[in-house]
């Protein structure tokens, strides 16, 4: 028997024999522990699975960082890229791709009381049908490190 994700739409979905499966997003932070200094470089990858290749129409890649808590939320782009199938070799937007962005030096994430600054990488898709599916994967970035917490580190 095959459940699905409460989550799943099912205008999203793909009819596979007699079975219907949701358009599958890999996206990997190239991070270990998903935890960014500033000025880093940021390195991703993603891959789709489980849709045909003629129906995914554009891939977005950003890095962003948005606010949570009291008052308005706010939200900003640091790193987009849009790629249609012209911008892949074969046309096929599901490979394997990597990207990679060098991290600001704020804001750092915050988790207080009131507020809240997330950072994450965000892959949407857009299917040749209309709709469209997304993944966020989220991460820290913490100040760039002084010279002394480097020696320590070493130590």
């Amino acid at each position: 028997m095959l459940t699905f994700p409460k989550r799943a739409n099912p205008r999203l979905r793909e009819r596979v024999g007699q079975a219907l499966i949701e358009p599958l997003i890999s996206f990997q932070l190239l991070s270990p522990d998903g935890v960014y200094r500033s000025g880093d470089l940021l390195q991703a990858e993603y891959q789709i699975d489980a849709v045909g290749s003629d129906d995914v129409h554009a891939v977005e890649l950003s890095v962003l960082w948005f606010t949570e808590g009291k008052g308005d939320e706010d939200l900003a782009i640091h790193f987009f890229e849009r790629r249609v199938s012209a911008d892949a070799d074969d046309g096929n937007l599901r490979r394997l791709y990597r990207f990679e962005t060098e991290l600001p030096n704020s804001p750092l994430t915050y988790s207080g009381e009131i507020l809240k600054i997330c950072w994450c990488g965000r892959v949407r898709i857009f299917l040749r049908r209309g709709k469209e599916l997304f993944f966020d994967q989220p991460f820290q970035l913490l100040p760039r490190q002084t010279n002394a917490e480097k020696q320590d580190d070493q130590a």
